[in-house]
């Protein structure tokens, strides 16, 4: 592209300006230059396209035919400009956020909060990471994530909320597996809190078990059972559409785990605004 057919975007926001309010002084006056200057720019303008581009011989000056043409034009440019400038300002002010979060508040309990941050805040890169418990602290422990929502044993790591996790034992309404031996297990990958948990107490008490089905999805795991797969341990909120095992039936009730919210030291204050808004949704979630 030869330089002549380079639009200078200077040029073309004296040209409005100067089209706009249908002067030569007004139109210094808002883009801070002399009139002078407006003149000679617009004069630039006119030798660029070969032609005449305002109509100077009335009380008000106009833009003649071709300037109408380029008018439209320019204030397409501009736009574009302008948002450019604003969108990329936005992402180097407001800068991003790495949340991690358990795989069941991925799906569905958090995200219209999240979807609603974005929205409110689009120079903000929200990026979301979701997995097992133990996969999330480590990871905010290497610093990779600015917040992170875990399960964990009550009082391990103290976070800015946490929120008591009851769990239970859960078998299928319609094929149990509880009476079966050994007992098949419908559990999380090797290191998952709520495995550890489940098999420990097994140990504890001389029952014998196998691994049935394993799978990182909590709603998988719960269909697993609801199917009769095997038997699970799973937080007393989810349990509706289970059969509830207590120690009539050789399963002791095990202590509460916790859902806790963690932030690194130095939060921006938009990580800390996320931050307030999901202590207010688990406030409600895991008060259900």
């Amino acid at each position: 592209m030869s330089a002549s057919k380079i639009l200078d975007p200077v040029l073309l926001r004296s040209f409005l300006a100067v089209a706009d309010t249908g002067s030569f002084t007004r139109a210094a006056d808002s883009v801070h230059l002399t009139q002078s200057t407006v003149s000679q720019q617009i004069r630039r303008l006119e030798i660029q396209f070969g032609c005449d581009l305002l109509d100077r011989n009335g009380r008000y000056v106009a833009t003649t035919p071709e300037g109408e043409r380029l008018l439209a034009y320019a204030r397409r440019i501009m736009q574009l400009m302008d948002e450019a400038v604003e969108q990329l300002t936005q992402s180097v002010e407001l800068g991003e956020i790495q949340l991690g979060v358990p795989e069941d508040f991925a799906s569905h309990a958090l995200t219209p909060i999240l979807a609603a941050f974005a929205e409110n805040y689009p120079g903000i890169r929200l990026e979301i990471t979701s997995g097992l418990s133990h996969e999330l602290w480590r990871l905010f422990q290497q610093g990779k994530l600015d917040m992170a929502l875990v399960k964990q044993r009550k009082g391990s790591a103290p976070g800015i909320a946490s929120w008591p996790e009851p769990l239970c034992w859960v078998d299928s309404l319609e094929r149990p597996a509880a009476a079966r031996n050994p007992v098949p297990l419908v559990a999380f990958p090797i290191g998952g809190l709520y495995r550890n948990e489940m098999t420990h107490a097994l140990d504890a008490t001389g029952q014998r078990w196998r691994i049935g089905f394993v799978s990182t999805s909590l709603a998988s795991v719960s269909a697993a059972v609801k199917d009769g797969l095997g038997i699970s341990l799973l937080p007393r909120r989810i349990a509706a559409q289970h059969r509830i095992l207590g120690e009539a039936d050789g399963f002791a009730a095990l202590p509460d785990l916790e859902l806790s919210l963690h932030l690194q030291d130095g939060a921006s204050t938009h990580t800390k605004t996320l931050a307030t808004e999901l202590v207010a949704a688990c406030d409600v979630i895991m008060a259900t």
